[in-house]
This record gives C-alpha cells, sequence and structure tokens, in this order.
C-alpha cells in the first residue's frame, strides 16, 4: 500500500521557523506479509511527478506479491529486468528504494535483529552531524541563533548553506558563512551545501575567498554529473570537496572518481 503525504518543513533540531510556504510530498510504502510483519519504506524528491513515482511504487510492488519478501537481492533483481530499458533512470530509482527499504525492514523484524547488525556493523556508536536547521532561507540572526541552539545541544558537526537566494555578490556569500563560525567557535566541524546552484567559476571564486573559515567541506557545487567541471573545483580548493546525493546507481560514483571529483 502507497500513500503520498504532505510534509512540513520543519526543524526540530533548533526550532527554527517553519517555511510555511513549502510541503515536501513523499511517498510512503507498506508492505505486509503472510506472517504479520510489515515492512514501511519512504521515497521522495519526485517533486511534481509525485504521483507518478506513486504509481511507480505501486506498479513494482505489484509484481513482487506473493514473493519471498527475504530473498531481497531476487527480488529487486525482479524489479529490474520488468523496468526494461528504463533501468537506472530516476523514478524508477526512486520507486525501487521505497520497496528496498521495506523490503530490508521486514528482514530485520523477522530476524529481531536492528538493520545494522544484518549489515555486519562493526561499530554501536557512530559520529552525527547536523543538517537541515542552517538552511539557506534564514536571516542571518535566525542562523546564529539555531548555530548556538546546535552547540548547546551537543553537536561537534554541522551543516550550513550558501548559494543564497536572490544571487547575491560573493563577499554576502562569504559573509553569511562567517556569522555561522563566529556563532560556534573554529572547533567544530562546519560544512556547507551548494546544492548544485553555483557555476564552475564561481564555486572557484567564492570557495577561495571561504577558504579560512575553514569548511570541512563543500558538497554538491556544481551541476552533479559535470566530472570534469568538479574536478577543476577540486584541484583549486584546498577544502574537500563532497558530492554523490543527485547521482542515480553506481556508475557515477565511478566516473566521479575515476575523475577525481571529490574527495
Amino acid at each position: 500500500e502507497a500513500t503520498t503525504l504532505a510534509i512540513p518543513e520543519d526543524d526540530p533540531l533548533a526550532n527554527m521557523p517553519e517555511d510555511v510556504n513549502r510541503l515536501r510530498p513523499i511517498v510512503t510504502l507498506q508492505i505486509q506479509t503472510d506472517a504479520g510483519l510489515e515492512g514501511i519504506g519512504l521515497t521522495f524528491y519526485g517533486g511534481a511527478m509525485t504521483g507518478s513515482l506513486r504509481t511507480a511504487v505501486d506498479e513494482l510492488g505489484a509484481l513482487l506479491v506473493g514473493e519471498d519478501p527475504l530473498r531481497i537481492e531476487a527480488n529487486i533483481k525482479k524489479l529490474r529486468t520488468a523496468a526494461g530499458d528504463s533501468c537506472g533512470s530516476g523514478i524508477f530509482t526512486l520507486a525501487q528504494s521505497a520497496i528496498d527499504l521495506a523490503l530490508w525492514d521486514i528482514k530485520g523484524k523477522a530476524a529481531e535483529q536492528p538493520l545494522w547488525k544484518l549489515l555486519g556493523g562493526m561499530r554501536d556508536r557512530v559520529p552525527t552531524y547536523a543538517s537541515g536547521s542552517l538552511r539557506r532561507g534564514l536571516t542571518d540572526k535566525q542562523a546564529e541563533t539555531a548555530a548556538r541552539r546546535l552547540v548547546d545541544k551537543g553537536f561537534v558537526e554541522m551543516k550550513t548553506q550558501m548559494a543564497l537566494p536572490g544571487n547575491p555578490i560573493p563577499a554576502e556569500e562569504v559573509r553569511r558563512v562567517r556569522v555561522v563560525r563566529d556563532a560556534i567557535g573554529p572547533d567544530i566541524k562546519l560544512m556547507c551545501d551548494i546544492n548544485q546552484r553555483w557555476r564552475v567559476e564561481q564555486a572557484i571564486d567564492i570557495g577561495k575567498r571561504a577558504e579560512d573559515v575553514g569548511l570541512f567541506w563543500l558538497e554538491d557545487v556544481t551541476t552533479c554529473d559535470d566530472y570534469a567541471g568538479i574536478a577543476r573545483v577540486n584541484d583549486a580548493l584546498a577544502t574537500a570537496i563532497a558530492g554523490g546525493e543527485y547521482v542515480w546507481g553506481i556508475v557515477p560514483f565511478r566516473h566521479m572518481i575515476e575523475a577525481r571529483s571529490v574527495d
């Protein structure tokens, strides 16, 4: 059973005001088994095609009715085969991911084990960073307040954003990230996400101006599949370059590594 939900853009970490004009559409999935277990999955980033994404989840999910949910690899292969030449494309991958999540949820419940143990996790604690609170829509004062709240909660790593609304001049971009750095001090790891909004030349220019801020990484500095362009940015800056959330399947990661695009 697939359901479409509209989720408000709230901020539970730093309690900044919600973006009341923006609801995030997501597709949730529940897979029931004859053993009484339920697997839950979700997928989003469908945007205006969220309806199509839900239909894709429904159509792919119907192919698995009657199958053994514990044979995850075989089930995913069946979906990929059924998708034919569209295999690996955006909507297919987004829909498949909801099903994959739900199947692993079932497997963990059947084994009465958390997923990290099923996957062979060797640690029982991992570092986390606060993401989402220091978004680009905040005023300087709100960003300063949010950053200090995150520090007070014990976060030693957090992520902010540049590529501010209105396409400001480079000095304004750097000034904003300095506001956050000044609020948290020199010892907190501060990452910065661009969400593909800069040209290569902008990324190099603004990235150089911000190097003394001490960013842990710059993320998705330009168009995700411009491997050569990202490599130019990486070669020009001392700051580490991160990326990967916008690409589909394993092949683009090979291209990113071969081009030395990301650190």
